[in-house]
């Protein structure tokens, strides 16, 4: 599968809308995700909107939990991927990130570029 890289500048303000919690692997044994190492994934859904555009959601994994996020709060995205994904007659768009962390009160909420595309 091959990541896609996502400039988050691009994105708008990105606001937590679902705090994390845990990826789950499989529903029916409520199996949580981890990684090669070992390490729980977490994902967090994330509020995008570009200028002119309606609002998106996203879900986001990253390892590990983030820490200090609450539903309502900006947030940073770092290496912020994208995978796009099929299985049978499904498909989609993937998002990880390398991680997620809240913006302090006061901070610009975007990385600073010009709205557009991802």
């Amino acid at each position: 599968m091959q990541s896609i890289p996502v400039d988050t500048s691009r994105l708008g303000a990105l606001m937590c809308v679902v705090k994390p919690e845990p990826k789950i692997a499989d529903f029916e044994k409520q199996e949580v995700k981890k990684d090669r190492d070992g390490n729980t994934i977490y994902t967090v859904a994330v509020t995008v909107r570009q200028d002119g555009r309606r609002v998106s959601v996203i879900e986001i994994a990253v390892t590990g939990e983030p820490k200090g996020i609450e539903e309502g709060m900006t947030v940073k995205v770092t290496g912020l991927e994208a995978f796009a994904w099929s299985m049978g007659d499904r498909h989609g768009i993937s998002f990880r990130a390398a991680a997620v962390t809240p913006v302090p009160s006061g901070a610009p909420a975007t990385g600073g570029g010009k709205a557009g595309g991802a």
